[in-house]
């Protein structure tokens, strides 16, 4: 599969705001399987939706006793840190059926694979987990944790935690995690919210099914607002 090409954003939290995601028809195209797409360049989501019970997906039910073990564990260790989860977040992933739906979603075969808290490559003290993966790692996930200030979300061609058992066992990698100029190049911000992320993950996911495989101009209205947002001009910015 193709790795994203480097784009060009404004920057948020330190880091370049670019999304990473594949086409959407004639509407968006992109150039490999993913490219990066200036976050303004974007179609703005009502932030009304987002109140932490993904009802724009279906409403929250009761967790489940799987994940909300898995979810306990994480929260533990987190705590150790003086970190904690996102609300929305454990909300998703506790939830049996919210839990599964961006892998479900997915026409780039990725897959929620949540990980243990990573030590952060930038910033001492904060944390990533990841969430989400490509199937052939050309773009992985993560949660941006810190001891204050909101969490958000990052994504980056590198799987930090292969990385880091990888120095631990003494194997030679490419990637400097020392260098917090190199890691901070390689960490994009995507999102500033996990609901938020979430819900345009499946906006596009869903797009891109219609655009390519169906008839766009019998969109659900919110679906086609957002195609009209590139389809009244505002395209993707050279990389």
């Amino acid at each position: 599969m193709g790795e994203a090409p480097a784009g060009h954003g404004a920057v948020r939290e330190g880091f370049e705001a670019l999304w990473c995601a594949t086409d959407l028809g004639d509407y968006r195209p992109c150039g490999a399987t993913y490219e990066l797409y200036p976050y303004d360049s974007l179609p703005p989501l009502d932030p009304a939706q987002h109140a932490g019970t993904f009802d724009w997906l279906a409403p929250a039910r009761d967790a489940g006793p799987a994940q909300v073990t898995r979810l306990d564990a994480l929260t533990t260790e987190l705590a150790l840190a003086g970190l904690s989860l996102p609300r929305d977040f454990v909300t998703f992933y506790a939830d049996p059926l919210l839990s599964g739906s961006l892998d479900h979603v997915s026409v780039t075969g990725c897959w929620t694979d949540i990980s243990a808290p990573l030590p952060n490559p930038v910033e001492p003290g904060a944390a990533l987990v990841r969430f989400l993966r490509d199937q052939q790692d050309c773009v992985l996930w993560y949660l941006y944790l810190r001891p204050s200030g909101d969490p958000f979300i990052v994504h980056s061609e590198v799987d930090y935690e292969y990385e880091y058992e990888a120095r631990r066992d003494g194997i030679v990698t490419e990637t400097d995690l020392d260098d917090a100029t190199e890691q901070r190049a390689a960490l994009c911000w995507c999102a500033a919210a996990f609901e938020e992320f979430a819900h345009r993950y499946w906006i596009e996911n869903r797009l891109w099914r219609i655009v390519n495989d169906c008839d766009a101009r019998s969109l659900e209205p919110h679906l086609a607002a957002y195609l009209h947002h590139y389809a009244s001009g505002v395209s993707r910015s050279a990389v």
